[in-house]
């Protein structure tokens, strides 16, 4: 097992990294040496890659880390960096490698004061690995602010030290630095590649693995989820009973609370499982006498917290909403497909009869309109609109076709 092996359908990116990590490899064996580093060079210093939902961005970008950093003797053999095994590697992909520093954020945006922390870090020499890696999982939630200080370490970069940024797409990253990173683009992965890796990684039953890739149309992470947790596919099944339920006001305004609802209580799951723990960690650190009585000076600290908790919920809710819109999304997809007499598989087969319900009801026209209406709903939420308003707004629209 290399660490390429979960980069699912990726094998141009796969041949660039590689490639990359080679000639990495072969500009720190030398300078060790003390000989003149290789002229031509596919490796540089700062990486951008994009791609859909699921495309497994920070997978790659994770094994790209662990092949930098890889300390296996074949390579003196000629073998290929990132073979999985050595401490570099391993330690690269569970995130514990002291010279990787893996960035992701649970609030809705990174602001400046954590990218100048970031940038401090990024300027530090290796402490005992072969290069500095900082992985942004995140960086198309970097304000502006925050992208105008990141600018800075991405064009002076310390000898040894490498940026990598994830993102959905070139436009959610600032010309200024998109402009100085090689950028990869990584595509859907395949659905049977999606199975195949369910059953053999995850020990899922086939047909459970097909049936999740198929509905997730290849996002890895969310197929795993619905494969494994009941919870999430409940989730799905009312999600996908929407468009049968908006036939009238009452229904439609029925609807979107029961969705906003599932959002919420998924959210308060999250703080359940999270939450709890972190307030009891803080106030222990903060010297809480066994009553609950916290010292004085402390207050402003407990509030901090109480307010990042509060922006992970809201961040933690739109996220479940736009997962629901996506499964939404899939299924006026597949209404469409029924209506243009399309030979491409149903993504949603499991509950084909209310697809084919909704197709014969409608028209083609009718179904691009209920998608657009979706996107729609998406675009208000990212501009902070209410969750409910916008939701009933899609939901009045998803009725009118």
């Amino acid at each position: 097992m290399t660490v390429w092996d979960d980069m699912v359908g990726q094998d141009r990116v796969r041949e660039t990294l590689t490639a990359a990590a080679r000639d990495a490899d072969a500009r720190v064996t030398a300078e060790a040496e003390g000989k003149e580093p290789p002229a031509a060079s596919r490796m540089t210093h700062a990486w951008l890659f994009t791609g859909p939902p699921g495309s497994g961005r920070s997978t790659a970008a994770r094994a790209f880390a662990a092949a930098l950093q890889c300390t296996s003797p074949d390579r003196a053999l000629g073998g290929e960096p990132g073979c999985g095994f050595c401490d570099g590697c391993h330690t690269s992909l569970i995130g514990t490698h002291a010279d990787v520093d893996i960035i992701r954020t649970d609030l809705l945006s990174i602001g400046v004061k954590e990218t100048r922390e970031l940038i401090r870090r990024g300027g530090l020499s290796p402490a005992g690995g072969r290069w500095q890696v900082n992985i942004l999982e995140d960086a198309d939630r970097l304000t502006e602010g925050a992208g105008n200080v990141l600018l800075k370490g991405v064009e002076e970069p310390a000898p040894r030290t490498v940026w990598m940024l994830c993102a959905p797409s070139l436009e959610d990253v600032l010309p200024t630095i998109r402009s100085r990173c090689r950028h990869l683009v990584l595509r859907t992965p395949p659905v049977e590649a999606v199975a195949d890796v369910l059953i053999r990684r995850d020990g899922i039953e086939p047909e459970a693995a097909h049936a999740a890739a198929r509905a997730t149309q290849g996002h890895i992470g969310r197929a795993r989820r619905l494969a494994t947790d009941e919870r999430a596919r409940a989730r799905r099944t009312t999600v996908l009973k929407m468009p049968l339920r908006v036939e009238d006001i009452g229904g439609c305004l029925r609807a979107a609370q029961e969705l906003i609802d599932a959002a919420t209580e998924d959210a308060k799951q999250v703080a359940e499982d999270v939450d709890v723990k972190e307030t009891e960690d803080m106030k222990a650190a903060l010297g809480a006498s066994a009553a609950g009585r916290m010292p004085r000076g402390t207050a402003g600290a407990m509030k901090d917290l109480a307010d990042r908790q509060k922006r992970r919920s809201t961040r933690t809710q739109r996220d479940s909403l736009d997962l629901a819109l996506t499964d939404l999304t899939g299924f006026y997809r597949d209404v469409l497909v029924l209506q243009m007499g399309s030979g491409v598989a149903l993504a949603n087969e499991d509950v084909r009869d209310a697809v084919d319900r909704i197709a014969r009801a409608s028209t083609p026209a009718r179904t691009l309109r209920r998608i657009e209406a979706v996107v729609a709903c998406r675009q208000a939420l990212d501009r902070n609109v209410a969750p409910l308003l916008a939701v009933e707004s899609m939901a009045v629209a998803l009725r009118a076709g």
